[in-house]
């Protein structure tokens, strides 16, 4: 036999005493280590279960309609709508206009009338730059009524681009238009300014001077129409002397 063996069967006996010598546990202390708590919890039938108590019907009603023993079917019997029908939200919907919807049962319908904004007034156009200034009033279409520049007036060369030629390119052009009496034609005027050389400011002095006031109350609106140059072609080479 080999040494292994013959200790094992000497160690037997030790053993067997061992084992008689342990008392044996109960079943409840005797519980395999792999069981979780939850199992140990509900194996113990011994310990009673506590369970919260459930708030009463009547108290959440109470805390919720601040009313004691209403049920939800008493809570929703008050009329409603004629609660809604008396607050100020509802008048205040109630005095609304009614939505037009004669387009969609297929009546008659009037087209609407033009407003008075949209449409197109007359046009004061003034173009100034170093060298002269262009006045030019048209239509609503764009028809030209008068055109002039401070050469057609006698000026030449280099003063039809000063302050004072254009001014009084300006004033013989309102002169025109009164003596024709296009004053009482326009309604709405529309002045265009172009450019920003002197004939621009001067422009201005004179509608702004007692001689443009029969223009100047019939001004809607003032635009500036100047070019606004993006790289654009190529300069001319410099002078050089």
């Amino acid at each position: 036999m080999s040494r292994s063996l013959t200790n094992r069967l000497t160690a037997l006996p030790s053993l067997r005493q061992l084992n008689t010598a342990i008392p044996k546990c109960p079943s409840q202390a005797s519980r395999l280590f792999s069981r979780s708590t939850a199992q140990w919890d509900d194996s113990k039938t011994d310990r009673p279960k506590r369970v919260q108590a459930r708030p009463k019907t009547e108290d959440l009603l109470e805390s919720v309609f601040n009313s004691p023993s209403l049920s939800r079917s008493q809570a929703a019997q008050p009329n409603t709508m004629s609660d809604l029908s008396q607050s100020m939200v509802f008048n205040m919907l109630n005095n609304k206009p009614n939505i037009d919807t004669s387009a969609l049962s297929g009546q008659n319908v009037q087209p609407a009338q033009r407003r008075e904004d949209t449409q197109e007034p007359y046009h004061f156009h003034v173009y100034s730059h170093k060298h002269n200034t262009h006045i030019t009033c048209t239509k609503p279409n764009r028809e030209p009524i008068i055109s002039m520049s401070c050469g057609n007036i006698g000026f030449r060369k280099s003063r039809r681009g000063t302050f004072d030629s254009a001014y009084s390119l300006t004033k013989y052009v309102l002169e025109r238009l009164i003596h024709t009496g296009w004053p009482m034609k326009i309604q709405r005027l529309e002045l265009v300014l172009r450019g920003f050389g002197q004939g621009r400011e001067a422009a201005v002095k004179v509608l702004m001077s007692p001689e443009g006031k029969i223009l100047r109350d019939k001004i809607v609106r003032v635009a500036d129409s100047t070019r606004i140059k993006f790289a654009g072609t190529r300069s001319k080479k410099p002078r050089r002397l």
